[in-house]
């Protein structure tokens, strides 16, 4: 089972593996940077934040390398790190990208997916669906992710999951900003409504169309918010 749906049923009660402290920090760390705790273009303090993360300096600095990777920290010879700026040229590059990729990501899930695969997704969707109904952001944010990436997962194409995951990755903390507002927010639970039962129909070609336009619609929300910082 993929890790995503993993994460996800971790949180219904079924076991799932202890994370490493590796991916602890990293963990920590991103959602420090995504939700602007670590705010953009902020150096990192190393000893405050080993401090407040009660590690050393060698698994901090794994970390940050690690989310350099992920274009979420700016590694400086010599001088530091600081988090990335959020350039909203690159965003909106990303995002049309992503709306190929969706569109191709949605195709296959629906005719290559499993009954139990696309049930197992739709019990997501209604834990999501509750996020939204009682004002949880964060949790929210993190199960929309994971839908999206178990999306690409089931199209059976694992290049295609590592290239959407990639790219993902890159917008995430864009996506995060879109949807402090509450008027995306209400938009995106319904895009998602209507997506998902365009999948429950194995509406190939409709699933797609939706994905993609859902892509698109986030891309200019966030693009227009990134504007107007």
């Amino acid at each position: 089972m993929a890790d995503t749906t993993l994460a996800f049923l971790g949180r219904t009660g079924a076991a799932i593996p202890r994370l490493s402290l590796h991916e602890e920090i990293v963990g920590r760390l991103r959602a420090m940077i995504i939700d602007g705790t670590l705010a953009p273009g902020e150096w990192i303090v190393e000893p405050a934040l080993c401090r407040e993360l009660a590690i050393s300096r060698t698994p901090l600095r794994e970390a940050l390398k690690v989310l350099a990777s992920e274009n979420l920290i700016t590694l400086l010879p010599n001088r530091g790190a600081r988090v990335s700026e959020i350039v909203q040229q690159d965003i909106a590059d990303v995002f049309e990208v992503m709306g190929a990729l969706e569109r191709l990501v949605g195709l296959l899930a629906a005719q290559r997916a499993s009954d139990a695969a696309i049930a197992a997704l739709q019990v997501m969707h209604r834990a999501l669906a509750g996020h939204h109904a009682n004002g949880r952001r964060h949790e929210y944010f993190d199960l929309n992710q994971a839908i999206h990436l178990r999306i690409a997962e089931l199209g059976g194409n694992p290049t295609l999951a590592a290239a959407y995951a990639g790219f993902a990755a890159k917008v995430r903390r864009a996506r995060f900003r879109a949807n402090l507002s509450s008027v995306r927010w209400a938009e995106s639970i319904a895009e998602h409504e209507t997506f998902m039962a365009a999948l429950a129909e194995r509406d190939a070609e409709r699933f797609a169309t939706l994905l993609e336009e859902h892509s698109r619609h986030t891309g200019t929300v966030v693009c227009q918010a990134l504007g107007r910082e």
